[in-house]
């Protein structure tokens, strides 16, 4: 039976740019980017979690055919493809702070929740990304 979940997959418009947005803002690391000749395979990872990876995928072939994608680029671009990564953080306004530094469009401020502290951002694309900082167990 299943045993883990290795890669997931959203939808990104330009693959050096949205490097250059996971890799360059967010700070993970590139997995793997390597030219398959009918794709690009452009995967990262959180630090420290190579098992656990992001497709970085242009919307086209071999998956879809040049209408389809079309039609996807458009809701991708409105954000309407239902894109959503979840990340975690030791402190959630510092990483805010830092995020919203380097430029990166927040789409809500840190704000405790019961399961701990959130925020919202969106990437160059328009797929959703929220980061937490979860509520520690209670001891004992």
């Amino acid at each position: 039976m299943l045993n883990t979940l290795a890669i997931s997959s959203i939808y990104v418009l330009d693959q050096d740019e949205a490097l250059d947005f996971y890799v360059g803002k967010l700070g993970l690391e590139v997995n793997t980017d390597a030219d398959l000749g009918f794709m690009r395979w452009l995967t990262v990872n959180a630090p420290g979690e190579p098992g656990r990876q992001i497709l970085l995928e242009k919307p086209g072939p071999p998956s879809m055919d040049p209408a389809t994608a079309e039609t996807v680029r458009e809701l991708v671009a409105k954000g309407a493809t239902g894109g959503h990564l979840f990340f975690q953080t030791d402190d959630a306004q510092k990483t805010y702070d830092t995020l919203k530094e380097r430029g990166v469009e927040m789409t809500d401020e840190p704000t405790q929740r019961p399961y701990g502290i959130d925020f919202g951002l969106r990437d160059p694309f328009g797929n959703s990304v929220r980061i937490s900082q979860p509520t520690p167990p209670p001891a004992g």
